[in-house]
């Protein structure tokens, strides 16, 4: 008899153990189903939230354009649900210093984010990328024209500072510019001879440049930091972080005198101070150069230190967003957003932000790094009339606008404006 009363108990026990792991597969199936993804989802995303980062000057002589795209981006943010989670976005400040740009990076890994958006600064990025690389994530929108393509994956948003220039370059040799009266000034680094390089590539497209085409390659290829460029062909340089305008004049005023030809457009490859100092010599000097800058000095910033020079005009400016006043939805929507802080940067900003929700939301399954830059290559993107497309490549955009310094103001270049400019 006890041996019978033992075995009806081990089968009772039996029994409750098989219907309690049911009752808690059930459950496990219920929560799995209520909460898509969640055992899934990458370092950066909760239930609640997406945290995205970025590093920025936000003090110091560039901090004006940084404090503009955070801005832009920040409003883009706003408001804004992926898969029912809110965007946080965290700036650390870099200083515009590449290795204080390391640090502020491995910060942000730190805290656990799901990408990177809109980090500042060529030199930055390319100290950067490595690190992002080494942890497997995405560098999207920052703000460079350096056309980066890695290590790691990169998603650029705006056009490369080498289509910048040839579109500046091709419209003032329809303005009735000759190849030979193409000059230019630029930083001594990667930033600076990417626009070279835009030169370079312009005038390789025509007849009669091969000379001048392999002094620029020349310049090009030149190796180190720092290296000596000036005096070599129709290009002057100045070294990162100095304000000395005049060695890279005097490059250019030897170019002259050795070639036979004088420099009608001057195209600047350099950062704001620098830039605005050289404008400034040359005017002192009495030179009559018409000058090119790249979308980075489109700014309010450099409008301000041209007019501090009394400089109002004969300034060329590329930008890589359209106009302000634009009729294009996604310019409507961020003069909205931002009002009067609405500029040539912050519209940057606002469009790689909505750039980020566009495609994060067009997600197939869990929030992760993979699935984000499987839905950003699949398909052609319409950020509010602003088309993107990486499907070919990590080159989103390659849309460029003319403008001008027309009364201390940048406007979009309209017929004839530029043949006036250059007339003799």
């Amino acid at each position: 008899m006890r041996i019978h009363h033992d075995s009806s108990r081990v089968a009772s026990m039996t029994s409750g153990w098989r219907l309690k792991g049911a009752m808690t597969l059930g459950l496990l199936l219920i929560l799995c189903t209520s909460i898509p993804w969640s055992w899934a989802e990458e370092v950066g995303v909760t239930d609640k939230t997406i945290r995205v980062g970025a590093y920025m000057p936000l003090e110091g002589d560039n901090n004006l354009n940084a404090l503009a795209l955070k801005r832009g981006i920040e409003a883009a943010l706003a408001s804004q649900l992926v898969q029912g989670r809110r965007v946080e976005y965290a700036v650390i400040n870099d200083f515009y210093d590449p290795a204080k740009s390391v640090e502020a990076t491995n910060k942000l890994i730190d805290q656990g984010i799901f990408l990177m958006l809109g980090g500042y600064g060529s030199a930055a990025m390319k100290a950067v990328l490595p690190v992002l690389a080494d942890k497997k994530i995405p560098a999207v929108g920052f703000y460079t024209g350096a056309a980066f393509a890695g290590p790691g994956d990169v998603l650029n948003f705006r056009a490369r500072y080498a289509t910048e220039v040839e579109s500046a370059i091709n419209a003032a040799l329809a303005a009735g510019v000759k190849p030979g009266e193409v000059c230019a000034y630029a930083q001594n680094d990667a930033y600076g001879m990417s626009g070279i390089n835009g030169l370079r590539m312009a005038l390789a497209k025509l007849p009669g440049t091969e000379s001048i085409v392999a002094k620029l390659q020349q310049i090009l290829d030149t190796p180190g930091d720092n290296p000596e460029r000036n005096n070599i062909g129709p290009v002057g340089v100045y070294q990162w972080d100095t304000m000395n305008a005049r060695n890279g004049y005097v490059s250019l005023k030897q170019w002259e005198a050795a070639s036979g030809h004088r420099c009608r457009l001057v195209m600047i490859s350099a950062v704001y101070t620098p830039a605005a100092n050289f404008v400034a010599y040359a005017r002192y000097k009495g030179e009559t150069w018409i000058f090119s800058t790249l979308s980075i000095l489109g700014s309010n910033q450099m409008k301000d230190l041209l007019q501090e020079q009394g400089i109002t005009n004969k300034v060329i400016t590329t930008q890589i967003v359209p106009p302000l006043d634009s009729t294009l939805p996604v310019v409507v929507e961020a003069r909205k957003a931002l009002g009067n802080q609405l500029s040539y940067v912050s519209l940057e900003g606002y469009i790689v932000g909505k750039l980020f929700v566009v495609i994060a939301s067009a997600i197939d399954g869990p929030l992760t790094r993979e699935n984000f830059l499987k839905a950003a290559r699949r398909q052609p993107y319409d950020i509010g009339g602003v088309k993107v497309d990486f499907t070919a490549g990590n080159q989103g955009s390659n849309f460029v606008l003319l403008t001008h310094l027309k009364d201390g103001d940048f406007v979009p270049v309209r017929p004839g404006d530029l043949e006036s400019l250059f007339k003799p």
